[in-house]
């Protein structure tokens, strides 16, 4: 049976790690209320441009411009959104799994030039550990750093598309539901995949200045937009994932500061009885 002492240590220590995942849940909880309103600002407006862009790409035609270009998907790439630190459930490990699996298909259908481009430093060791192809890397976003980190992104993808070094992109993160639930998601992000139009309708647009001005400037504008949602809806998915686990966390330490608590007694209680028996012993012995 442990000690007093051991069990008091046992106890502070869990008291002080219940502090911290409690200090976190609250920390969590407030930065989850931040980057729900950011994707509540930027989810009309990606919408909104997306089905524009799918609208105008469906009426240009493939040929209109690079981004546009459907090819035989032989090379291949998948953005995996990831997070710098830990401390969030299965956040990152659903994601790398998804990449597991992602390559596994990829292969299965006979294609071997596939890579990962990886951003947040958890994503970077997942896969480095298993020895995958990775593209490229960056570190981990933030609120203050995802549009700027779209940009790169976006910038990565669409030149390595353009130049006939990937024939296919596609993103896999995890979309925000609520504080406890994330939907994984594995999408397509290159070529851009053109709206279905109604067979009545071939009219086209008119455009100003023309349609290839047009598309160089909004193509690139909606890789980004596209990118930077995902961004946005893979932090809040991080933080809810973040504040569930620092309160399984907590609870968990409440729990076994009960046991442990329960434990002490039960030694304290026999420590006492040991001595009360001592002490009458002792007096027995004295008047014998």
């Amino acid at each position: 049976m442990p000690s007093l002492k051991a069990v008091r240590v046992r106890i502070a220590s869990v008291k002080s790690t219940q502090k911290i995942t409690r200090a976190m849940k609250l920390v969590a909880a407030a930065k989850l209320r931040r980057a729900q309103d950011a994707i509540v600002a930027a989810r009309p407006y990606a919408d909104a441009l997306a089905e524009a862009i799918a609208e105008l790409a469906a009426r240009a035609g493939d040929t209109a411009h690079p981004i546009l270009e459907k090819r035989p998907p032989e090379r291949i790439a998948a953005v995996l959104l990831t997070s710098d630190r830990g401390l969030c459930g299965g956040f990152n490990a659903t994601v790398g799994r998804a990449a597991q699996r992602f390559v596994g298909e990829k292969r299965a259908a006979g294609l071997e030039d596939i890579q990962l481009l990886v951003v947040g430093r958890k994503g970077r060791e997942y896969t480095r550990r298993r020895r995958m192809n990775i593209g490229h890397e960056w570190a981990g976003v933030s609120g203050d750093t995802a549009a700027e980190r779209a940009r790169e992104v976006a910038h990565t993808v669409s030149d390595a598309f353009i130049e006939g070094k990937l024939d296919a992109v596609y993103l896999i993160y995890n979309e925000f539901k609520s504080a406890i639930s994330q939907k994984l998601l594995v999408a397509p992000l290159l070529p851009i995949v053109p709206a279905p139009l109604p067979e009545a309708d071939s009219t086209d647009f008119l455009y100003e200045p023309d349609k290839e001005n047009l598309l160089s400037h909004l193509l690139p504008l909606y890789l980004e937009s596209q990118i930077y949602r995902a961004f946005l809806e893979s932090i809040a998915s991080e933080f809810g994932a973040r504040m569930s686990s620092m309160e399984s966390a907590t609870k968990a330490a409440g729990e076994m500061i009960e046991r442990l608590t329960l434990q002490y007694n039960r030694v304290r209680q026999a420590s006492i009885t040991k001595e009360l028996m001592e002490i009458v012993g002792g007096a027995e012995a004295l008047k014998g």
